[in-house]
């Protein structure tokens, strides 16, 4: 199955009103739901068989990749506040989300670290560019949405800060 054959199956799910498609050819699936806006790309690993090591596949979905962001995230509990009492910062650009400037770094915010307006929350790498995204609130980081190098779309939650 190829890109093009992917997107015509995007199309046909979001102007067809199906719910979810899935299907599996020569190894590789793809899941398809129609309840998103914007299309997720989820790297997956599978042994190719003409070799010995494995091998990177992107399967296309539209609703995949929040429900599995958000079990690997953890459950919010009773006693955390409502996203409504807190300022959200989204993420400007489509890219990949660090949390600290190198691997070998700590990270540049925490949960439950202060912060202030123009501070340097994390980095954005998108066309081997590393976009800094600053805060743009006073308060302290109740929330920290995406786990370090996960891929994000623009308009995607990075951070809740409780102002």
């Amino acid at each position: 199955m190829n890109f093009k054959e992917i997107l015509e199956l995007i199309d046909k799910v979001s102007s067809s009103g199906i719910s979810a498609v899935e299907v599996e050819q020569a190894g590789t699936k793809v899941r398809i739901e129609g309840k998103s806006a914007h299309p997720h790309v989820i790297h997956s690993y599978a042994t190719d068989a003409r070799s010995e090591g494995p091998m990177l596949m992107q399967s296309l979905t539209s609703a995949v990749a929040p429900p599995l962001l958000a079990a690997a995230a953890p459950a919010a509990g009773p006693a955390e506040e409502s996203e409504a009492s807190l300022h959200i910062i989204t993420s400007p650009i489509v890219g990949t989300f660090y949390r600290a400037p190198n691997p070998e770094a700590d990270a540049f915010v925490n949960v439950g670290d202060r912060v202030s307006n123009g501070k340097v929350l994390c980095i954005i790498e998108a066309m081997k560019l590393m976009n800094e995204i600053e805060c743009d609130a006073d308060g302290v980081v109740a929330r920290i949405y995406p786990q370090n190098g996960q891929p994000v779309e623009y308009g995607e939650k990075l951070f809740a800060i409780r102002v």
